[in-house]
């Protein structure tokens, strides 16, 4: 698939988007660092684990302190189709380090709306205008996150052709508000937890190119392919 500078791609994206956000190709190690970033409004830096396994990224569980994220990236063949992100929420940071250390928090959807943005920019770069086009009509659900682990990990179509006619996207995840009352009965490794799955630049790319259809079925069981194949 087509890569292309961070800087170019910022470029592109300022006349039609207001934020500027850049997030570096979900494969990179670091890719859920710069998603909790994002997602929280903070500056804190993270250490990022990239699983190869996805029985491990299945059960771990990110902490505070010192904070954590964990990513786990799901293949069809050699291409990253979706990028799995563990992080921890705004709320949870500002208890740990500040009332200063993380801004508003975003979802899921708020992360694919950037995704996707690149690989319309990449397609514009590469001459690619019918393929743009078609990238800029997807629709983006915006998915109210779950709260328990098991919806989180529940096979789900990638993307399907809606009632409308149009092409879907989706972004499942699981949020706990650190600020709700459930905190109190919750267990510690539980609080503050935000999670995603989400469609890679590269998947995006590909469905507006017809090089693959709509109803791409994602799993997180044991043979799921995290490495590419």
């Amino acid at each position: 698939m087509y890569r292309f500078s961070p800087l170019i791609i910022a470029i592109l994206l300022q006349p039609a988007f207001a934020q500027t956000t850049v997030l570096p190709d979900p494969t990179d190690p670091n890719f859920c660092q710069s998603v909790q970033k994002f997602m929280s409004n903070t500056a804190v830096e993270s250490t990022n684990t990239l699983f190869t396994d996805m029985p491990e990224y299945r059960h771990s569980k990110p902490m505070v302190k010192p904070l954590q994220t964990f990513q786990v990236v799901s293949y069809d063949g050699v291409m990253p189709i979706m990028v799995s992100c563990k992080i921890k929420g705004a709320a949870h940071i500002r208890d740990a380090f500040g009332a200063d250390a993380a801004g508003e928090q975003l979802f899921c959807p708020d992360v694919t709306r950037v995704l996707q943005a690149q690989a319309i920019a990449g397609l514009k770069l590469a001459g690619l205008k019918d393929a743009a086009a078609n990238a800029e009509a997807f629709v983006l659900d915006n998915n109210e996150p779950f709260m328990t682990g098991r919806d989180y990990l529940a096979d789900f179509e990638l993307s399907y052709i809606g009632d409308d006619g149009a092409v879907h996207i989706q972004s499942p995840g699981l949020f706990h508000d650190y600020d709700g009352w459930t905190t109190w009965i919750l267990p510690e490794a539980f609080e503050g937890q935000a999670y995603c799955h989400l469609a890679t630049p590269a998947y995006i790319s590909a469905l507006a190119m017809g090089q693959v259809m709509p109803g791409t079925v994602m799993t997180t069981a044991d043979d799921a392919p995290v490495t590419p194949q």
